[in-house]
């Protein structure tokens, strides 16, 4: 993801600021009051940041709305004119996200009924021999390091952690619009072979729209055979066990499931139970 607050070429100062183009102010009434949102949504709405990491710049005097110090809380014009000083900038950029191929049997957040969480595979001794990425691995980067996104204890694959408040918003945002990519095993049945050719294809096409879960329906999905025994789902949400839930629902039995893709990002050869950086050029 392209970092927002890239200064353009020639030398900065160190503590100079960073101006953030205004936006265009909605149409109101005349006479109205401009309409506001609180400074660290407006920074996250904007890509600067998250709002915790918004809220920390504030209370450190790395924002400045309008020309004067940003206020804890403060509401601002979607208009407004927010600065950020550099050393914001100089912070995110030694933020890391960092991909792993999640094993069976650990969780994707906090430590749980003795599972231990996937943080604590983020090792030297893990990172995949073939990762090109030039960055040194250092114990401040498991500071702050969270999963953006859950994977189930009993799935494998692709799993997101990392530092930097803008990539989280991406992918688990009440906006985001991610798709995520998954191999699901399934049995129908004592059906575990050439499971197939007995799926009812309504009950196929169920799985594609028109399911619900917790009493809310589920955004459309692609659903598909990747082979007799093997679907394809690619979602854009991701509610508690949702395939599994989703396939109960139609009478399948998930015996594996794996995460092959988030976005734009493949787990691609990463081994099981291993770790890489993202590169620079990758996006979401």
């Amino acid at each position: 993801m392209q970092d927002p607050l890239k200064p353009g070429p020639g030398p900065k100062p160190v503590g100079a600021a960073v101006r953030i183009p205004k936006a265009p102010a909605p149409a109101t009434a005349p006479g109205a009051p401009a309409p506001t949102v609180r400074l660290n949504k407006r920074m996250a709405e904007l890509g600067l940041c998250s709002r915790r990491e918004a809220d920390d710049w504030i209370a450190r005097g790395w924002v400045r709305v309008n020309g004067a110090p940003a206020v804890m809380g403060q509401p601002v014009a979607v208009d407004a004119r927010i600065e950020i000083d550099r050393q914001a900038e100089q912070q995110q950029r030694m933020q890391v996200t960092i991909l792993i191929n999640k094993p069976v049997g650990y969780v994707s957040g906090q430590a749980e009924d003795g599972h231990e969480p996937a943080v604590v595979l983020v090792q030297p001794q893990n990172r995949w021999r073939e990762c090109n990425s030039h960055m040194r691995w250092g114990h401040e980067q498991l500071r702050g390091l969270a999963p953006a996104g859950r994977l189930d204890i009993d799935s494998i694959g692709l799993l997101v952690l990392t530092q930097d408040g803008r990539v989280a918003r991406q992918l688990i945002g009440e906006d985001s619009d991610i798709e995520k990519e998954y191999l699901v095993r399934v049995s129908y049945g004592p059906e575990t072979v050439n499971v197939q050719s007995v799926f009812p294809p309504e009950k196929l096409a169920l799985l594609n729209h028109g399911l619900s879960l917790d009493g809310q329906a589920l955004r459309p999905a692609k659903v598909s055979w990747q082979n007799p025994e093997q679907l394809r789902f690619v979602l854009k949400e991701g509610k508690k066990r949702q395939i599994r839930r989703m396939c109960e629902q139609v009478g399948l039995f998930v015996t594996g499931l794996k995460r092959v893709r988030i976005g734009q990002v493949n787990l691609g050869h990463l081994p099981v139970g291993q770790w890489r950086y993202l590169a620079p050029h990758e996006r979401f």
